[in-house]
């Protein structure tokens, strides 16, 4: 449909349409055919903007990352405890995951890791500082902070998952308690580590100590 975008918006629209057609059918059913169609272009359209699928698909990895960095920033902006901002910080990408159908899986999905795709590499490097940030301030180490960030995000990921899935609907949790779910389970794997580092510097042992 010639005349129907400007060069800027073309190449918005197609990550947009490519961004509701992962949350219809996952990475699996991506295809820039199909979303050349949802934006209502032919085929050919796209490539004037990315030379290939994985370039497109970068480009709304980019896009991902960036809003979920975003959506953190603001979700441990609203507290003002390590514990609290941390928490808040797990069940914000929980809610993310859930409104989107998209997480860190598209972020750091299958074949983008090639280094052509140097905006995406720096988008998905602020969004593991932000969050690994967050979790250094309650961690003693570095190796400590990484283990939590690693923890809280898949336990994170997985309420999200379960709720998409369908596996909670039989208890009738809406996304709200869903989240919420995850924040209280961020709670006490943080309070859970944080009474471990206490009880090894009691007894005198390095916090990487089995």
């Amino acid at each position: 449909m010639p005349g129907r975008y400007h060069h800027g918006e073309l190449r918005a629209a197609l990550i947009t349409s490519s961004l509701e057609l992962i949350a219809e059918r996952g990475l699996r059913g991506f295809s820039v055919a199909e979303v050349a169609r949802r934006a209502g272009v032919s085929t050919a359209a796209p490539y004037r903007h990315f030379p290939d699928r994985e370039c497109l698909l970068a480009a709304v990895a980019t896009t991902v990352a960036d809003q979920l960095t975003e959506r953190i920033r603001l979700a441990a902006a609203a507290h003002t405890t390590p514990v609290d901002q941390l928490a808040a910080a797990a069940g914000s990408y929980t809610g993310f995951v859930i409104e989107r159908r998209a997480g860190l899986h598209v972020v750091f999905a299958s074949g983008l890791q090639d280094p052509e795709h140097a905006e995406l590499h720096t988008s998905s490097r602020a969004l593991m500082d932000c969050f690994l940030s967050l979790a250094c301030a309650v961690a003693p180490t570095a190796q400590e902070a990484l283990e939590l960030m690693e923890q809280l995000l898949a336990q994170a990921h997985g309420y999200a998952t379960f709720h998409l899935d369908g596996v909670l609907d039989q208890y009738g949790y809406g996304t709200d308690l869903v989240v919420g779910k995850s924040v209280e389970a961020a709670r006490i794997v943080i309070a859970e580590r944080m009474r471990c580092q206490t009880h090894s510097r009691a007894w005198g042992e390095s916090p990487d100590s089995p």
